[in-house]
């Protein structure tokens, strides 16, 4: 199992670069970040000197999505750097949340999602590519790749996964919730006559290595605010029978009222009372070394490539440190 690390893009810029430095130092595969131009700085900037300074990690955005970047404006930003850096960049990629929301807009279709995915591989990796009715391509591109990993939680965008992703990402750490995502991705690509153990998977959620259990959950009830977002969008399509979408996953947003985006993704966010203990400890992986082995070993089992840390707590250097210590080591194998 492959380990990332996800980082938001707060000034100096510099910091990001360092965190990111100590991952690949620390043995991490991947570093991401949150992309959402209003609340944190521009990522493909960030980029640039993060893979300068690097030699080994991919590195890409968790998530990007169709909306506030044209796409083959997209596609030339993944484009030039893995010129300038030999194909080190990854897509993750989704409907929107807090880089729409702020600018007033809803998240974009599932059929915008399903185009644009298409759409930003094709031109980053040389081929024409059809953008809103209009074939375009980049003719300066040689030998480029780009896999796109779509982040999804409700059918239609599992399904869509299945069909035209090279990944999927989870943006939860619970077992139950992950088995359930990951069937139903590889269903679809087994329907769309693709082999389902081609594609990638992904979990990203916050981790907090330590003793003090309490403090972890206060430091990490934010997570589950900001899943309640995407999960308050299913139950308006949904419902909330449990049908179509597991009630483990819907269940616990019905205390959620109004929801401040200035605090998005921040430890201490005030809007999350209404995530109690149970779903931080399901979602996130809190608690000593040995309890983060046990939670990483049962996503393995299920088919889990790579865990990604969210790491926006009052201790990100120290779990950092500990996982290149203790964790990527142990999980090399899995």
């Amino acid at each position: 199992m492959d380990i990332g690390a996800v980082f938001q893009l707060d000034p100096p810029a510099s910091s990001v670069v360092d965190l990111a430095v100590m991952a690949e130092q620390a043995g991490f595969s991947h570093v991401w970040s949150f992309d959402s131009h209003l609340l944190w700085q521009e990522p493909f900037v960030i980029y640039s000197q993060i893979l300068a300074r690097t030699e080994r990690v991919m590195v890409g955005p968790m998530v990007t999505n169709p909306g506030t970047r044209d796409w083959s404006v997209t596609a030339s930003h993944f484009a030039t750097l893995n010129e300038m850096f030999g194909n080190r960049t990854v897509c993750g990629i989704g409907r929107g949340d807090s880089a729409l929301r702020t600018l007033g807009l809803k998240p974009t279709t599932i059929a915008e999602l399903r185009s644009c995915v298409k759409a930003v591989r094709d031109l980053a990796e040389g081929r024409v590519a059809d953008v809103r009715g209009q074939r375009i391509h980049l003719p300066w591109v040689k030998d480029g790749s780009l896999p796109v990993w779509v982040a999804a939680y409700g059918p239609r965008a599992l399904a869509l996964t299945g069909e035209v992703g090279d990944g999927f990402i989870l943006q939860l750490a619970d077992p139950d919730i992950a088995a359930w995502t990951i069937g139903a991705v590889k269903a679809a690509a087994e329907k769309a006559s693709r082999d389902p153990d081609s594609l990638t998977f992904c979990v990203a959620a916050p981790a907090y290595v330590g003793d003090d259990l309490a403090h972890q959950r206060e430091q990490t009830r934010w997570f589950g605010g900001m899943v309640g977002n995407h999960v308050a969008d299913l139950l308006e399509r949904y419902g909330a029978d449990g049908s179509a979408v597991p009630k483990a996953l819907t269940d616990y947003i019905k205390g959620r009222k109004d929801y401040d985006y200035a605090e998005h993704g921040r430890a201490g966010n005030t809007h999350t009372d209404f995530v109690p203990d149970e779903i931080i400890d399901r979602f996130c992986v809190l608690g000593p070394v040995e309890d983060h082995l046990a939670r990483l070993k049962e996503l393995s089992d299920l088919g889990v490539d790579q865990f990604a840390v969210y790491l926006q707590h009052d201790d990100n250097e120290n779990t950092l440190a500990a996982y290149g210590e203790h964790i990527i080591p142990a999980v090399a194998g899995l």
